[in-house]
């Protein structure tokens, strides 16, 4: 939780600084022309390779990864740099402007539009195309999450939905069955109301956005609504069913389900302490080795709204259009991505999920990973992050209004339409900056 926590708030907190930087390189979208590429057969060449991989299981099995490959491609070495994905931000302008960027690294997918947006990326087109890979390959959504303008920057490497995270102990005390956990909003309520009989809170509510965002953000699909309208010109995340979701959070402590004030991190703590029963967190809680003195399971979050819907991140490939970038190199990289994605079956080791459909849909994967099941059959009906230039610095008025509401600083409805309008000055802004 918290090293997932660090990547997204440092990357959230240079999203300002980054797009300010990236106005510097004075290129528009797509510079550096489309390069093809396939198996690389071309001279030898050294491909640097930069990543925000420095937590977890990513630290030992990247290396190794890496060493494989570069045992099996004669021709191809390369270089791993891992750095944090808020230095990596800053540093990559710059970097490819004077041609010392990497020529292959890995950005979340509400990022990949803003390197794109400033001439930081090449075309990817060719390269999916003579990769054999089609949006079919992935997950419903995921290839148009790396699009700008009608063009294809990002290939998908991982995705990290949310789940629902049980502590069966805590439902046997209030005389629950730990074999029917609740899926929709009736049974789910039934089961808090049990709960809170026994003197358990079951739920506890918290206004970051581990996990509060990306719950509401949930439940907003889950009720119909969206963050944002089709071409992201306008927050749309104040509609009434952004009010209901929001409301649904904050009746949660009205009503006593939930305590007051959490703390950041304390509902995940609560739950390993045996403190409540349910925790909405996402697949990288799998991989908490605190878990493992529980009696604990994963599934599907409840449907509390109309329909099936869930947030989830994702993580993509980007190849750099650094000033004088050699071609050999570019296919070379796209060779090594192709690698990697056809052997990531050892990437939930990490706590996310590979993006390669034909890895995931391996019963191997289930198998060494029980865990994992709920998440991946979420995938069908998940919700990826909004991309669009600059939109990180957006988005985090949606953390604003979810704390508001949450801590009782305000209304739903009133933090939300005020999150809104901020967040409609910043698209204007992030329009001027960017050239949309």
């Amino acid at each position: 939780m918290k090293k997932r926590s660090a990547v997204r708030v440092l990357a959230a907190a240079v999203a300002v600084g980054l797009g300010l930087a990236l106005t510097a390189c004075g290129s528009s979208g797509g510079s550096g022309g489309e390069v093809a590429s396939g198996d690389y057969s071309g001279p030898k060449v050294t491909v640097t390779f930069w990543n925000g991989w420095t937590g977890g299981a990513a630290p030992v099995l990247v290396p190794k990864l890496v060493d494989k490959f570069n045992s099996e491609h004669k021709n191809i070495v390369v270089k791993n740099v891992p750095m944090e994905w808020a230095d990596l931000a800053k540093k990559m302008p710059l970097a490819v402007k004077a041609g010392k960027g990497p020529d292959v690294a890995v950005a979340h997918g509400d990022d990949v539009a803003t390197y794109a947006a400033q001439g930081l990326l090449l075309k990817s087109d060719s390269i999916v195309k003579s990769l054999g890979y089609s949006a079919g390959d992935f997950p419903e959504g995921l290839m148009k999450a790396g699009e700008y303008k009608g063009a294809q920057y990002g290939i998908p490497w991982s995705v990290t939905p949310l789940g629902l995270y049980v502590n069966k102990d805590v439902l046997k005390q209030a005389g629950i069955d730990p074999t029917t956990i609740p899926a929709d909003k009736t049974s789910y309520m039934d089961a808090l109301a049990k709960l809170k009989t026994a003197g358990i809170q079951g739920e506890w509510v918290d206004g970051y956005v581990f996990t509060g965002t990306f719950e509401f953000q949930s439940l907003l699909w889950q009720f119909g609504g969206d963050l944002f309208n089709n071409d992201v010109t306008k927050a749309t995340f104040n509609s009434d069913a952004g009010v209901q979701a929001l409301t649904h959070m904050t009746d949660l402590i009205k009503q006593g389900y939930s305590p007051a004030n959490v703390a950041q991190d304390g509902n995940i703590n609560a739950l390993i302490a045996g403190k409540t029963a349910f925790n909405w967190n996402g697949v990288w809680q799998t991989t908490n080795t605190a878990f493992d003195k529980l009696d604990w399971s994963a599934v599907a979050v409840p449907q509390i709204g109309t329909e099936k819907a869930v947030w989830s991140s994702s993580t993509h490939w980007m190849f750099l259009a650094n000033k004088g970038q050699d071609k050999n190199k570019t296919s070379a990289a796209a060779t090594f991505v192709k690698w990697m994605n056809d052997n990531s079956a050892s990437w939930p080791d990490t706590g996310e999920l590979p993006a390669s459909n034909s890895v995931r849909n391996d019963p191997a994967l289930v198998q060494k990973y029980p865990n994992l099941k709920p998440f991946l059959d979420e995938l069908p009906y998940a919700h990826y992050e909004t991309s669009a230039p600059g939109i990180t610095n957006v988005t985090a008025t949606v953390t604003t209004a979810v704390n508001e509401a949450i801590t009782g600083k305000k209304s739903p409805k009133q933090a939300l339409d005020d999150a809104v309008e901020k967040a409609n000055t910043l698209l204007k802004q992030n329009k001027q900056t960017y050239g949309e």
